[in-house]
């Protein structure tokens, strides 16, 4: 591959975010992707697959240090850990290892672009200034997403190279088998209600209930993140990026309700956690007795966020004007996204298909 040609480093290719990444520089055309990841995937095309532990320096110095034609690195990888503390070294790791490895052996590398969200703001530990915007001060470290974009900062400085830092809020889309997917936890939760003959219960906090929130279409997301690694404007910059409308779950839960034709019930506190931990069994049932495609149920369960994500009793909600401002006009909306994905989850067996709509 010759370094006039635009070459694509996807790092975190299995998750949700990485997967959409791929597809919108697939269908782009004029691209040849790499997508990095634990378990690998199908090369067709001009997209190829790589197997790395990216927590092990001398993996990544293998596996990527022949590939010397690529020009942008979107970097959108993630490990898990217990509490926000331990999230640090893993993450800032992988980020050092995948530039340590790129940076030395691609003469023509034009752009590094760092997936980030509203953990920079202190979305995840409580009440935050809201609407975020970009030029916020950052909250007490240790904060990962913060030390990876200081990391790059000081990388970048005196280099031809350029980065950028992408801030989605919740990102919605299909992946199996990552530790945050809201859609996923939504649609199987709905779908075992219906097989129990449940009505649809908001699990969360009650005042989480009624506050604003706002998503991030992965389609979107991907269409951003290689805009701004393309743009001239958008150079070492950060952008919020989120589908353009917020919502209450209050008003939105009855909507998903509808795309499932479930009733709903008043709210009622359940750490998905806990209560969705038996709920293995029922699960293989429903893949027998719908023909369900037969993915193990760890991998459709991301019960943990999901109890994160409904336990925000506070607004989550940040400025996504910089980046209209600067030339990115595409927007969602975000009942429309939630049809979408559900209907993309029955296409695909994941969940059962809906009955004929009652009129």
């Amino acid at each position: 591959m010759s370094i006039q040609n635009k070459v694509a480093l996807v790092v975190g290719a299995q998750g949700i975010i990485g997967r959409h990444l791929i597809e919108h520089l697939a269908a782009l055309g004029d691209w040849d992707v790499i997508g990095l990841s634990r378990r690998g995937g199908a090369s067709a095309g001009r997209v190829r697959h790589i197997v790395v532990d990216l927590l092990d320096r001398e993996d990544c110095r293998k596996k990527l240090g022949s590939l010397s034609g690529i020009t942008h690195v979107f970097y959108a990888a993630y490990q898990d850990r217990p509490t926000w503390a331990e999230l640090v070294p893993p993450n800032l790791a992988m980020l050092v290892n995948v530039v340590d490895a790129v940076e030395p052996i691609a003469p023509g590398l034009q752009h590094i672009s760092l997936m980030q969200g509203y953990k920079v703001y202190g979305a995840h530990l409580g009440p935050f200034k809201t609407p975020a915007r970009e030029a916020d001060p950052p909250h007490m470290p240790p904060e990962f997403n913060v030390d990876q974009q200081a990391f790059l900062e000081a990388r970048q400085e005196g280099k031809a190279w350029r980065w950028s830092a992408i801030r989605p809020s919740v990102v919605c889309g299909f992946a199996l088998g990552v530790p945050m997917n809201l859609a996923m936890v939504i649609a199987v939760h709905a779908a075992m209600s219906k097989e129990l003959g449940l009505p649809l219960r908001f699990p969360g906090k009650p005042a989480a209930y009624d506050r604003l929130i706002e998503m991030t279409d992965a389609r979107l997301l991907a269409q951003a993140t290689v805009w701004a690694a393309t743009s001239e404007r958008c150079q070492n910059q950060a952008f919020n990026i989120n589908n353009g409308d917020m919502f209450r779950w209050s008003e939105m839960w009855p909507k998903i309700a509808r795309m499932f034709d479930l009733e709903v019930a008043p709210p009622l506190p359940m750490p998905l956690a806990d209560v969705m931990a038996d709920k293995e069994p029922l699960w293989n049932a429903m893949i027998e007795k719908y023909g369900l495609a037969r993915h193990p149920y760890k991998d459709v369960s991301s019960w943990r966020f999901g109890d994160a994500v409904f336990s925000w009793d506070y607004d989550v909600l940040a400025d996504g004007s910089k980046a209209r401002r600067l030339g990115f006009h595409e927007h969602v909306e975000t009942e429309a996204m939630f049809r979408g994905i559900f209907e993309d989850l029955r296409r695909r067996r994941i969940i059962p298909s809906s009955p004929a709509r009652r009129p």
